[in-house]
């Protein structure tokens, strides 16, 4: 009793003593700009009391009444000392300041400590003083949104779009055309069919920052025609700290259904990988398994060693998707050294199941509406559940000022069990009743050692250094499909479509292993000459570097499909179903059923390249207003394929490039840019095996006599600051290509669709782009209009394609049309609202893009698929509550509007109003939150 009583005392006292005290409040500005003078400090001269100055330049400062002396500091500006400044009770005395430059101050100050690079500020700071084209995203941007991965993270910079919910658009090229890096090093791919980094297995809650690159520099990457996108995870550390994240999801038409589909589970699928329950028989042997060569007996025993319960799925009750990740962050102070560490661990399991139209349509037309035939029309009813556990651990030693050590390092365990139930009719009257069941998984790790060093008496050099490794595994275990069929003009009863040999479309069952390992070195050499004054921005640089990456790929596909025996005479198995009808008593190589491998000699193969860069570069700030940059960079690429169809590309290509800057103002610039960049066959599209892919019922072929293609890029670009945060900007940018890579129709008359890759003869792509970030902080005096910011960012593109006049190509060789995966227009647009004294961040964010190819048909046997507009807008809000807790909740895709493709009948490379003929239509349904955010 006697505590609680003295605690009861000491908490009066201590509210007495603090609704006693009075609040100095102001503005520091710069006096050359008229900007809030960040980082300056107010206090109490003599004393420790002190208060930051915020973005906008306010500040507020707690003290008890009574007459203070105060000073205003700031590295590099002069100190401002008040006298006699009188603090009443619960009351405020406002008090401003104007910094001017320290004259004096002409050398560069270094100040030891970290750099905070994931704000607005330091993001729009960073734009400015590129010496390229630049686009990007910051941290504080990204927490402002229910963005889940890098995928929805990178829609909002200008010009980029996402196809597939995964790979990356930049103006208007497919993601081929892009190259990305993790932390300055290559990004592995664990796609088979494309050779870009697939964006959503990296959480947005690690992301720091994204950078897009949209004109070349000698230290850029030289394959790249829409940018280099350079992903940051987080690296510094000012505090330890600890975080907490837990959310729920629920998506309309998926949660709580109790009809979801999944495949047959192992054990481990909740770590995403499978323990061996799907993984090929060990009875396989190496050698090819053929109906009349393998012997009956072990034919027999190879058939019965499948399990016949992968054939259809299991069904229950979809629960709502979790996501939850824990952030870690430590400082040390070792004696003058700095060592820091950020660790993040972050789990997701989601859901979504829905129908899909899905339909193929033949040249020929129907004599009474004169519209293509329908060749088949289903109904896929589809379900995807999502796996994935990915791991961020970073340290960073600072030994001193001088020289800086980094080893960043990120693993992701991804899974995916994608489930399609098919049914609909052909045009020859035969009902479908298919199913395919496709579990897969992947692993990457990715690893970097980067060191960053100071030399020199003056410290006017610069040497880093990095190395890298990244590893690729990617599992595909027992994909399997058949197809269930009957007629329905004479009612018959469904029978499983049984095939005369193993192929890879009917009632197969398919295992894939990839394996990849990449090595990779870098470092530049950077010397820094005395300019108009001795600050680095007004110095004068020589760059040279190197950059060696080997890479290698092993690739090894089986399939097998289950076939009648030699004399097989069991017609009474021919309507039994799917789950039983290849049971132990129908697997007879002689007189029931039995397995005929389809593996080909091309459907596995080996691959490595090699590449070394070497390049020289330099930046001259002529004058105050004017900038220069640019110089050269030679790459030597060696790409070999080993297989059925041996392939081997050799070439060293030199790269020039040119940016030069105007500054009008201390707020505005036009740059100007200029480069020569490349874009490489990746190993997949010059592999020449099939891959049947049942969601689309399409079959995919490599090409090996692909061609590197060459890409001239010209950009032209203005932009003003009106503030530290706020940003302006519009250019026009325009690339001309030589043997531009695309994917397209294979020219086949089968049921299935075949895709495969070629080289156009020429191609050009021209554009213009807008991108607004404002606030009303100096718009408006109300209070509440202050905390509103907006962005707006809107990209309009034009493309054409010229092809050879060839058969394949007739129609599209005289007139052109666009490329593969271009959009003619983009738009982005948010308004946000952020209250700090009341916790509450509120956003609405929207985008659209407009029609483009989803592939190209081949104008003989296939028209060409066209995606059209979809308008989506996602709400989110936080409110925090206490020190600790927030609470978050939002939807994504509120208007849930259908994914819509549709077949080019006219030709005319776009889709009218009256336009009928679907490819595929679907909604995925919208996505509603609602998680807390704990940070210890």
């Amino acid at each position: 009793m006697r505590r609680s009583a003295l605690l009861l005392f000491f908490l009066t006292i201590s509210h007495l003593l603090l609704a006693q005290q009075g609040t100095l409040t102001g503005k520091v500005t710069d006096k050359k700009t008229g900007e809030g003078a960040i980082g300056a400090t107010v206090l109490v001269t003599g004393t420790t009391q002190a208060a930051p100055v915020e973005l906008d330049g306010s500040y507020s400062l707690r003290l008890a009444p009574g007459t203070y002396g105060i000073t205003i500091q700031s590295i590099g500006y002069k100190t401002l000392t008040f006298n006699a400044i009188a603090i009443q009770a619960d009351q405020s005395t406002t008090l401003n300041g104007v910094l001017e430059d320290n004259a004096q101050a002409l050398k560069e100050v270094v100040v030891t400590g970290q750099k905070q690079t994931g704000t607005e500020v330091a993001l729009i700071q960073d734009l400015k003083r590129a010496e390229v084209v630049v686009s990007g995203m910051s941290n504080d941007q990204i927490v402002k949104s229910l963005d889940r991965d890098a995928a929805e993270v990178v829609k909002r910079i200008p010009g980029v779009t996402i196809q597939s919910n995964n790979f990356i658009v930049i103006r208007g090229l497919a993601e081929r055309y892009n190259t990305v890096l993790l932390n300055d090093a290559l990004t592995p791919s664990a796609e088979v069919d494309t050779r870009s980094f697939s964006f959503d297995i990296l959480p947005s809650s690690v992301i720091d920052r994204v950078l897009i690159f949209k004109s070349g520099a000698p230290e850029l990457p030289g394959e790249f025609g829409g940018g280099v996108v350079k992903v940051y995870t987080k690296n510094s550390v000012l505090d330890n700290s600890t975080s907490l994240s837990v959310s729920g999801w629920v998506r309309g038409g998926t949660t709580f259904r109790n009809d979801y589909m999944t495949s047959q589970r192992s054990g481990t699928d909740w770590l995403g990988f499978d323990d061996g329950k799907r993984e090929k028989s060990a009875l396989l042997p190496d050698e090819p398994v053929k109906r009349g060569t393998t012997p009956s007996d072990q034919l027999t025993a190879i058939s019965r060693s499948f399990r016949s319960t992968t054939w259809l799925p299991q069904v229950g009750r979809a629960l709502p998707d979790l996501r939850a990740s824990l952030g870690l962050n430590r400082r040390f102070d070792i004696g003058s050294a700095t060592l820091s560490n950020v660790t993040s661990l972050s789990y997701s399991s989601t859901h979504e199941q829905y129908n899909i139209e899905r339909n193929r349509y033949l040249v020929e037309r129907d004599e009474q509406t004169n519209l293509p035939r329908a060749q088949y029309e289903y109904n896929d009813e589809r379900a995807l559940t999502s796996l994935r556990i990915g791991l961020i651990h970073n340290w960073q030693v600072r030994l001193n000022s001088q020289h800086r050590l980094e080893f960043r390092n990120f693993l992701n365990q991804y899974a995916t069990d994608e489930v399609v139930h098919r049914t609909g009719q052909n045009v020859d009257g035969f009902e479908r009743d298919d199913y395919a069941l496709h579990y897969q998984s992947r692993t990457i790790y990715s690893g970097q050692l980067q060191g960053t060093h100071e030399v020199g008496s003056q410290g006017n050099t610069t040497l880093s250094w990095a190395g890298g490794y990244n590893y690729v595994f990617r599992d595909e275990p027992d994909y399997s499909r058949y197809t269930n069929f009957r007629n329905t003009e004479f009612n018959q009863p469904f029978s499983v479509n049984i095939p005369t040999e193993g192929n890879i479309t009917e009632t197969s069952r398919f295992f894939s292993t990839l394996k990849e390992n990449t090595y990779m070195g870098s470092g530049q050499w950077e010397r820094r000459f005395t300019g108009r004054d001795t600050t680095r921005a007004n110095q004068f640089k020589l760059r040279a570097g190197f950059y060696t990456e080997y890479k290698e790929r092993d690739l090894r596909n089986r399939y097998f499909s289950f076939i009648r025996g030699l004399r097989f005479n069991r017609q009474d198995l021919l309507t039994l179903p799917i789950d039983q009808i290849f049971g132990p008593q129908s697997l007879d190589a002689i007189t029931g059923f039995t397995v005929d491998e389809g593996t080909r000699p091309e459907d596995r193969y080996q691959a490595n390249n090699v590449l070394v860069a070497g390049y020289v570069g330099a930046v001259a700030p002529i004058s105050d207003k004017f900038n220069l940059s640019g110089g050269v960079r030679v790459e030597y690429n060696r790409r070999r394929l080993q297989g059925a169809a041996d392939y081997e590309e050799v070439r060293t290509i030199p790269m020039p490039s040119l940016n030069a800057a105007y500054n009008f103002t201390e707020r505005s610039l036009l740059r100007l840019a200029g480069s020569v960049s490349v874009n490489r066959p990746e190993f997949r599209e010059i592999a020449p095996y099939q891959y049947y892919d049942f969601t689309t019922n399409s079959i995919i072929l490599g090409d090996s006599s692909l061609k590197t293609a060459t890409i001239y890029n010209a950009d032209l670009r203005y932009e003003f600051y009106p503030s530290r945060s706020e940003l302006i900007s519009i250019g026009v940018f325009y690339k001309s290509f030589r043997d531009a890579i695309e994917q397209v129709t294979y020219n086949q008359t089968s049921s299935q669709l075949w895709r495969t890759y070629q080289n156009a003869d020429k191609a050009y792509d021209v554009g213009a782009e807008l991108e607004v970030r404002k606030g009303l902080l100096d718009v408006s005096e109300n209070k509440y209009l202050q905390r509103f910011s907006f962005i707006l960012n809107a990209s309009l593109i034009y493309s054409r394609v010229t092809l050879a006049n060839t058969a394949q190509n007739n129609g599209f060789a005289l007139s052109g049309r666009p490329l593969q995966g271009q959009s003619p227009y983009v738009v982005n647009a948010g308004v946000f609202y952020q209250d700090d004294e009341a916790k509450w961040q509120i956003s609405a964010q929207y985008n659209v893009i407009g029609q483009r190819f989803t592939f190209i048909g081949d104008q003989t046997q296939n028209y060409s698929v066209i995606e059209m507009p979809r308008h989506v807008i996602d709400l989110a809000i936080t409110k925090g509550i206490g020190r600790h807790l927030q609470l978050k909740a939002g939807v994504q895709d509120l208007l849930n509007q259908p994914v819509r493709q549709f077949y080019d009948f006219n030709r005319n490379s776009k889709i009218g109003k009256d336009e009928r003929g679907s490819f595929g239509s679907y909604r995925r349904g919208n996505y509603s939150m609602l998680g807390l955010v704990y940070n210890f």
